[in-house]
């Protein structure tokens, strides 16, 4: 298991505290999201630049050659003899969106902390790399019982908001067994992220995308279209693959549970349905340009993501 340098030896493995995430604040300096360079070992990560523009309408000027034809102003255009084409300036600010995933099924974990309490991390360590940098932050965090939006704002006061909406957030501590289903919570969260994201912005769902169906898909690809997309997948290595041949008792807060891991044919079923999972995944950040970056409950987000996130060589 990984060194957790940043992150305090007597830190819960299952909650987080406003105090160790913004502890986070140094370590995040060294977190670059000006350029997205995701190592990822997974196939569907690739290096590119920001797309969609960033930038805000200006005025628009008779078109001269070598313009870009696709800023055309067509209506200009259409009441006059001449082509003009649109000029633009570019945003003080690029919005950064956090969405964060705090369903019943990433409150688990075997080995290091919950995938809830990974995921909160990696959010709170990119949006004080967000803060650093000037950009407005803002967000979805979202549960079985709560969703909350906030919109981007810029400064530590920004980082410090979401910090606390993320500690407070109501599923830390609620279960809610008339809840949406899984795949409907995940849809829903989507269908937000698709309607506050502006163009030009960097969108970072960290999630374990359980229930990502194909309404959900939709929602993220038409965000993909207009905005750079990093995915990061959350999960735990008993997820990827089962213990040794024995028999394991697994315990939660309302439940007890003993699974037996000695038939050879459940162990390569077990594993074949995570790979599965996977290459979906993979399939669909591979055809709309999302970058996907795993991140396991046994990892240290710092190194991961400062691994992940850095500039690149020039």
């Amino acid at each position: 298991m990984p060194r957790l340098d940043h992150i305090p030896a007597d830190a819960s493995p299952v909650s987080v505290s406003q105090a160790d995430l913004i502890r986070l604040s140094g370590p995040a300096r060294a977190i670059a999201l000006d350029v997205l360079h995701v190592n990822s070992l997974q196939t569907g990560a690739y290096v590119s630049h920001f797309r969609g523009r960033g930038m805000e309408f200006d005025e628009s000027r008779p078109y001269q050659p070598g313009d870009d034809p696709r800023s055309i102003d067509w209506r200009v255009t259409a009441r006059s003899a001449t082509a003009y084409t649109k000029l633009f300036r570019e945003e003080r600010e690029r919005p950064v969106l956090l969405v964060v995933d705090l369903r019943s099924t990433m409150h688990f974990a075997t080995q290091g902390c919950f995938k809830s309490v990974n995921a909160s991390r990696a959010a709170a360590l990119l949006a004080w790399a967000a803060h650093h940098r000037g950009d407005r932050l803002g967000g979805i965090i979202f549960g079985d019982t709560t969703h909350r939006e906030l919109k981007p704002r810029l400064g530590r006061t920004a980082a410090l908001r979401f910090v606390h909406e993320l500690v407070g957030h109501r599923d830390w501590a609620h279960r809610d067994s008339a809840a949406p289903q899984s795949s409907e919570l995940l849809m829903q969260a989507m269908s937000s992220l698709r309607r506050v994201a502006r163009p030009g912005s960097l969108v970072i769902v960290i999630s374990d995308f359980t229930g990502f169906t194909r309404g959900a898909q939709s929602y993220l690809s038409s965000v993909a279209r207009h905005n750079e997309v990093l995915a990061v997948f959350m999960n735990d290595p008993m997820e990827r693959e089962l213990p040794p041949p024995g028999r394991y008792r697994l315990v939660s807060a309302d439940d007890e549970l003993e699974i037996d891991t000695y038939a050879t044919a459940a162990r390569r079923d077990y594993h074949n349905a995570f790979e599965q999972r996977l290459r979906e995944l993979e399939a669909f950040c591979q055809r709309y340009g999302v970058h996907l970056m795993p991140m396991s409950t046994d990892e240290d987000p710092v190194s991961t993501l400062q691994a992940a996130l850095r500039r690149r060589s020039r």
